[in-house]
C-alpha cells in the first residue's frame, strides 16, 4: 500500500496553517505530519513527525523563516523547503536569499482572503509538495504515489473548478462564512480514484531536415525544480562562453528580476532579467520576465528580445514553447535547445521543431530531474539527442558550445 507524502506546515497565522493544511488533506497522497507556527517549533517537531517536504512561511515570531533555513543547514538537515513568499519587492529579495540558503522552491502566499486564486495557488502547492516530497521520500525508501498522481488530481480539480464557476455566485455567498466552509468548496477534490503509472514510451525518430550547424544561441526551459537546479548550471558553466542564453524559467511576475540577480551573484557570466527589444550579446544569460512570453527574432543587425502577454501556452507565461518557436524559426539548425525539470509538457513539442531544423538539442535525464515531465515528453518526441544529469549539464552546454562555435 501506498504511503502519504507527509508534509509539515510553519506558519504563524492560525488561518494560513489551517487553509495550507486543508489543501494538503484534500489531496490523496499528501498528508500533514505536524504544524508550527515558528521555525523554532518546527524543528522541535522534525525528529518526531519526520516530514518529506516542509512548507514555511518567512515572517514569523521568536524564530523566523531565514533563521530557520540558517539552523537547518547547521544541523544538516535535508529535508526540502518550499518558501510561502509575498509578491511583494522585498518578499521577493527574501525569497531568493532562502534559495541561497537551500529552500528548494517557493509559493507565492495567499492574501488570507479568500479569493478566486485560491484553487491556482492549490495547484502549485500541490505540484510542488508532490515534486520534491517524491524525490525525498523515494530517497528514503517509502514507497509513494508519483508526481504523474498527482498531474491527475489537478487535473480533476480543473474539471471541478469549472462546475464552480457556473456557480459563482453562490461560492460568492461563501465569502461571510469560515474558512473551512470555503476552502472545501474551493478545493475539492476526489480523494479515491483510478490511476495506473503511465507506461513508457519507445521514444519517437526526428529526422532534421538539415545537420546541425554552429551555435550561435543556447535556449533553455525549465519549471519545477529549476531555481536551484539553474543554480548548479550557470555557477559551473564556462566563464568565456561566447554565445548569449536565453532561458524560461516558470516563475510569477515580480520574482525574476531578483532571481537573475542571485544567479549573477554566482555565475561567471552576466545573468540580467530580459527587456523588450534588447539587442542580445554574447556571453550573456537573459531570464524571461514573470508574466511575459519571450521570443528571440534573429537579425542581420544583431538578434533582439521580444516579450509580449499573449495568452498562456501550456498553462503557462512565460512559455518555454514560445522561446524555442522562435529559436526554431528564426536560428534553424544554429542552435541548442535544452530542457530540463519540470511537470508537464511545456517545451516538448517546440524542442522537437529545433530538431527538426536541425538543431543541437539535450535534456536532463530522470534520475536528476526533480520532476521528469518536460523532459520526459521531449525525449519521447524523438526532441532530444541526449539526456544529462544534472552534474554534468554545465560541462555538456559548455563543450557543445565551445566546439560548435
Amino acid at each position: 500500500m501506498k504511503e502519504d507524502i507527509s508534509v509539515l506546515v510553519c506558519d504563524d497565522s492560525a488561518l494560513m496553517r489551517n487553509l495550507i493544511s486543508r489543501i494538503i488533506e484534500n489531496t490523496q497522497g499528501l498528508s500533514v505530519c505536524a504544524k508550527a507556527m515558528n521555525g523554532q517549533i518546527a524543528l522541535e517537531r522534525i525528529e518526531d513527525s519526520k516530514p518529506d517536504v516542509i512548507v514555511l512561511d518567512i515572517e514569523m515570531p521568536v524564530m523566523n523563516g531565514i533563521e530557520f533555513l540558517k539552523e537547518r543547514k547547521k544541523r544538516h538537515i535535508d529535508v526540502p523547503v518550499i518558501i510561502l513568499s509575498s509578491i511583494a519587492t522585498e518578499g521577493a529579495t527574501v525569497t531568493m536569499e532562502a534559495l541561497e540558503l537551500g529552500a528548494s522552491d517557493f509559493l507565492t502566499k495567499p492574501n488570507g482572503s479568500v479569493t478566486a486564486d485560491l484553487s491556482s495557488v492549490a495547484d502549485r502547492l500541490v505540484e510542488l509538495l508532490s515534486s520534491y516530497g517524491f524525490s525525498y521520500a523515494a530517497l528514503h525508501g517509502k514507497d509513494v504515489y508519483e508526481p504523474d498522481f498527482f498531474v491527475r488530481q489537478i487535473k480533476l480539480r480543473e474539471a471541478e473548478r469549472f462546475v464552480l464557476e457556473q456557480k459563482k455566485e453562490k461560492i460568492e455567498a461563501l465569502h461571510e462564512q469560515n474558512v473551512d466552509s470555503i476552502t472545501d468548496k474551493l478545493v475539492p477534490i476526489q480523494k479515491k480514484f483510478e490511476w495506473n503509472p503511465p507506461e513508457k514510451k519507445e521514444p519517437s525518430v526526428i529526422v532534421p531536415v538539415r545537420n546541425p550547424g554552429k551555435i550561435e544561441i543556447i535556449a533553455i526551459g525549465i519549471s519545477t525544480g529549476g531555481p536551484n537546479a539553474l543554480r548548479e548550471v550557470f555557477k559551473f558553466i564556462d566563464p568565456h562562453l561566447k554565445q548569449p542564453i536565453v532561458v524560461v524559467q516558470h516563475m510569477p511576475a515580480g520574482f525574476t528580476k531578483e532571481f537573475a540577480m542571485s544567479l549573477d551573484k554566482i555565475c561567471p557570466l552576466k545573468v540580467q532579467e530580459a527587456v523588450d527589444g534588447q539587442q542580445i550579446e554574447g556571453g550573456n544569460i537573459y531570464i524571461a520576465p514573470g508574466n511575459y512570453h519571450m521570443t528571440v527574432e534573429r537579425k542581420l543587425s544583431g538578434s533582439c528580445i521580444h516579450l509580449s502577454q499573449e495568452p498562456q501556452r501550456n498553462g503557462h507565461r512565460p512559455s518555454a514553447d514560445a522561446l524555442f518557436e522562435s529559436i526554431a524559426n528564426g536560428f534553424k539548425n544554429n542552435a541548442l535547445g535544452v530542457i530540463m525539470t519540470g511537470m508537464g509538457r511545456d517545451g516538448a513539442s517546440q524542442l522537437a521543431a529545433m530538431r527538426t531544423q536541425g538543431a543541437w538539442t539535450i535534456g536532463q535525464d530522470e534520475k536528476s530531474s526533480i520532476v521528469y515531465g518536460m523532459p520526459k515528453v521531449a525525449y519521447e518526441l524523438g526532441a532530444v539527442q541526449e539526456q544529462i544529469s544534472l552534474d554534468k549539464m554545465a560541462d555538456e552546454i559548455s563543450s557543445l558550445a565551445r566546439e560548435h562555435l
